[in-house]
Formats: C-alpha cells, sequence, structure tokens
C-alpha cells in the first residue's frame, strides 16, 4: 500500500504489528520519552507530510498516560503535515463516562473524544463501545466496529443446538441478541442493579437456561464482579454447561484467577483488543485476534471504500 504511515503507541505494540503484517506494510517507528519533569515527549520517526497516517493506542492501563501519549502522536502527524490522522483506538475506556448518573461529574467520554479532535485526529476507529451513542461524542467520522463475527466463528466449534447467550444486563441485550442471531440460539438477560463500580446486584434472569449450555457475553470484563455476580443467578437455575465471552479482557485485579477458579465456567473468550499478560491467563482463556478486521477496516479507510459493508454483510458470507 502507498501513501500510508501506521504508528503505535506504547499500550499494545503487539497487534499493531499483527495489523501491519496483514495490511503488507511496515510499522514506522516511534519514540517516546520522558523528561526530567516527568513530562512527555513523542516522536514519529517515518515521514508523514500528505500520508494517511494511522496511530494504533488502546486505552489501557496507564489509561492517563496511554491517553496523552496519543493526544501527543495526534500533534505530532499534525505538526508533520499529515493529509489525514485516524485513530485507531480498539478499546476506548472512557465509554463508560458517558451520562451524568450522579450531580457535578464529568462526562469523560465526551471531553476525550474532545481533546482528540483537537489534537488533530480526523477520524476515529474503534470496537465495541460500552455504549454504542458514544461515538456520537465525537465531531468526526467514527467507525464502530464489533467482534461478534470472530467470537461466533469461535464458538460454531460446538453443538449449539441448546444454547442460550446470556446478557449481565438489559443494556448489552442488543448486542447478546445480535450474537444469538449469528449462533442461531436464544437469549436471556439479567436484571441488574450497579451500586458501585465492583458492587452489583442482579437480582433475575429472564429467559430459558434450565438444562441449556449457556455463553455469557458482555462488551468487557474489568473486576469480573457483574459476570461472578450472574453466574450464582444462572446456577439457580440449572445450566447444562457455562462459558464466558467479551471483547475487552480488562481483567482487572485479579478477575481472570477468580473467573477460571468457576468449577463450571468450561471456558472464558476475549480478543485481543487489549493486552492481556501471560503470567496472568489460565487454560481456560482463549485469546481470539481482531488484528485481520482492523487491518480490512484500515484498508477500506484508506481506499475509501465502505467500512459498514464489511461489518454488517450476512453472516452466511
Amino acid at each position: 500500500m502507498r501513501d500510508i504511515a501506521v504508528f503505535s503507541g506504547s499500550a499494545h505494540p503487539r497487534l499493531a504489528e499483527e495489523v501491519c503484517a496483514h495490511l503488507g506494510v511496515t510499522l514506522s517507528p516511534a519514540r517516546v520519552s520522558r523528561f526530567a519533569n516527568d513530562c512527555l515527549e513523542v516522536q514519529l520517526r517515518a515521514n508523514c507530510r500528505e500520508r494517511d497516517v494511522f496511530l494504533i493506542q488502546p486505552l489501557v492501563r496507564p489509561v492517563q498516560e496511554h491517553l496523552v501519549e496519543l493526544l501527543m502522536m495526534c500533534d505530532a502527524a499534525r505538526g508533520a503535515s499529515a493529509a489525514r490522522i485516524t485513530v485507531v483506538m480498539p478499546h476506548y475506556s472512557y465509554a463508560r463516562s458517558d451520562k451524568k448518573d450522579t450531580p457535578r461529574i464529568s462526562l469523560g467520554g465526551r471531553l476525550v473524544a474532545d481533546l482528540l479532535v483537537a489534537a488533530g485526529a480526523s477520524r476515529v476507529l474503534t470496537m465495541t463501545l460500552h455504549a454504542p451513542q458514544v461515538h456520537g461524542f465525537f465531531s468526526v467520522p467514527v467507525d464502530h466496529l464489533h467482534a461478534l463475527r470472530e467470537l461466533a466463528a469461535h464458538f460454531r466449534q460446538y453443538d449449539l443446538s441448546r444454547t442460550t447467550v446470556v446478557s449481565p444486563d438489559l443494556g448489552n441485550a442488543k448486542e447478546a441478541a445480535a450474537f444469538a442471531r449469528l449462533l442461531g440460539a436464544r437469549v436471556a438477560a439479567g436484571a441488574k442493579q450497579r451500586f458501585a463500580d465492583d458492587r452489583v446486584s442482579i437480582s433475575s434472569v429472564i429467559g430459558d437456561i434450565t438444562g441449556r449450555d449457556v455463553i455469557v457475553l458482555d462488551d468487557e470484563i474489568a473486576k469480573g464482579s457483574t459476570v461472578l455476580e450472574l453466574l450464582d443467578r444462572l446456577r439457580e437455575l440449572g445450566p447444562r454447561s457455562i462459558r464466558v465471552a467479551c471483547t475487552h479482557g480488562l481483567f482487572a485485579a485479579g478477575a481472570l484467577k477468580r473467573l477460571g477458579e468457576q468449577p463450571d465456567v468450561l471456558e472464558i473468550v476475549c480478543t485481543n483488543t487489549v493486552p492481556v499478560p501471560e503470567d496472568e491467563r489460565t487454560d481456560k482463556l482463549r485469546v481470539l485476534s481482531i488484528a485481520p478486521a482492523l487491518a480490512e477496516a484500515v484498508r477500506r479507510i484508506h481506499d475509501g471504500e465502505s467500512v459498514s459493508a464489511l461489518f454488517e454483510q450476512p453472516a452466511e458470507a
């Protein structure tokens, strides 16, 4: 491909390398350094002038460090006369800050979107936002992808004749229903109430669970408190088997270990939108790559083709 430059921040360079391998381009070098006063400096070490620049950086821990890196990469590309700057942000962690549910709080999702645009982003490519309407916080075009097809391709290796896809809450039920359609399965949802970031209550599960093979589907798993609470409610209904799936496997504060220790959880499936440390993985974990999907979306953006046509085509295709 000509007139394209792909850079990676320090959040997930392995994913950036994999995307570049599928594109058939070389990952351009970037340097991140720190001054004595703790300020960051970012240098893009390849020509950007009149080129289509893609900056790959999920917002993962430490989120603020990686956010400032990304802002400075945008500013550096703009200052280097890039023709267009596309932020490839597989995980937008601030999407969870999308509403004012208590007085006098910041809408972080909109604020960070404004910062990215102010820094020079011309376009955003992201995956499985916590709330789909968050893409409306951006004043530049947003291509919002999902990993349902990658997840569905994995689960098709099993007998799905008695499968129910379960959403932990009603907010994620639409995505769970779309996933269930891909698998030809039934769908169910939990009635969830959140009291704090790590304290939730699920009073019941609406749907057919007894004697069925359950796939719990969520957009992200952080501390795992929601999934663990849901597992307790599911056990009361007597499922035949349980598997857990998500797009963003953040697995904070030992969540992966706690989920792996659940004897009736046969498998935990996530994608590589965020890095999962090797020393935290369990035998039950399966990590699926979304690099081919991101690479194809990057190619289509660069060539001026439809991205939605790629991800909304019939499942049989």
